[in-house]
């Protein structure tokens, strides 16, 4: 019988800032010990799979960089089954550097096929506007994510990758194509992947506007936790819902209610310990 396979984002899921959330090192480190597939889910495109694996392990969880898959990952491979040793303009770090170059892209400053942007630090206007006119010349706006803002430690924000690309489709008149979080791209090649049917697949996220409609779009079971992005008073403005609520990763712990999520029961309500 197929066992069950999980698909969980990372920060506000299983940890904030540098420190593990609790019960987030028992809960992945038994997934593992019990055989279920597993895959990290990130829309952060700086770092590569092997940096994301370093921290994760520096925390104490027992993993390898083949259970990262990144937004970074994912618009590389969308790319290259679209036009295969293509050329990209890049803003954004050496993560998606990394694996545009894997995915046998070239990096180019004029007359790319796509313009990509990622994440990035210390993003130049000077960078924005080559990217501006490249596009206006004709090569496609890819998006890793649209996500419009990252947090980061103490509370606070910086501002994510969909805030830059609003500003070149503000400035182009062109919409950009995203492929990370909650496009149905990343989420089917993550499923695919592990080798998993859709009704074999969980998706555990803290953010309703990107996991869970993208996990409940393609049919995955969601779960939602409630300690990192989405609260609870914030549920009533979306019209759609998880198929379970915890408060936090640590109440899958629970023997029955993670019995009840591998089971598929859609019970729609709040499981709290």
């Amino acid at each position: 019988m197929q066992k069950t396979g999980f698909l969980i984002d990372m920060d506000g899921v299983i940890y904030k800032g540098a420190e593990p959330i609790p019960g987030a090192v028992e809960f992945i480190n038994g997934l593992k010990e019990k055989g279920f597939p597993f895959l990290f889910l990130t829309n952060n495109s700086q770092r590569t799979s092997r940096d994301v694996c370093y921290k994760l392990l520096k925390m104490g969880f027992n993993v390898t960089d083949e259970d990262i898959f990144t937004c970074a990952m994912a618009t590389a491979r969308y790319l290259a089954s679209k036009t295969p040793q293509g050329t990209a303009y890049v803003i954004g770090e050496g993560g998606l550097l990394t694996e545009l170059h894997k995915a046998g892209y070239s990096i180019v400053d004029d007359h790319p096929d796509y313009v990509v942007i990622g994440e990035g630090r210390t993003i130049m206007l000077e960078s924005v506007d080559k990217a501006i006119n490249m596009i206006m010349k004709g090569s496609k706006l890819i998006a890793t994510n649209l996500d419009p803002n990252c947090p980061v430690a103490n509370g606070k924000y910086r501002a994510g990758c969909g805030a830059f690309v609003a500003m070149i489709e503000v400035a182009t008149g062109k919409k950009a194509f995203s492929v990370g979080k909650p496009s149905p791209v990343m989420m089917r090649m993550a499923r695919k992947t592990l080798d998993l049917a859709t009704d074999d697949t969980v998706m555990i996220g803290d953010t309703m506007s990107t996991d869970i409609l993208g996990a409940g779009s393609m049919g995955f079971t969601t779960v939602l936790t409630l300690s990192g992005v989405t609260q609870e008073n914030d549920l009533d403005g979306f019209g759609y819902a998880p198929d379970f609520i915890v408060k936090s990763i640590k109440d899958l712990l629970n023997v029955e209610l993670f019995e009840k999520v591998i089971e598929k029961h859609s019970e729609k309500e709040f499981m709290f310990n």
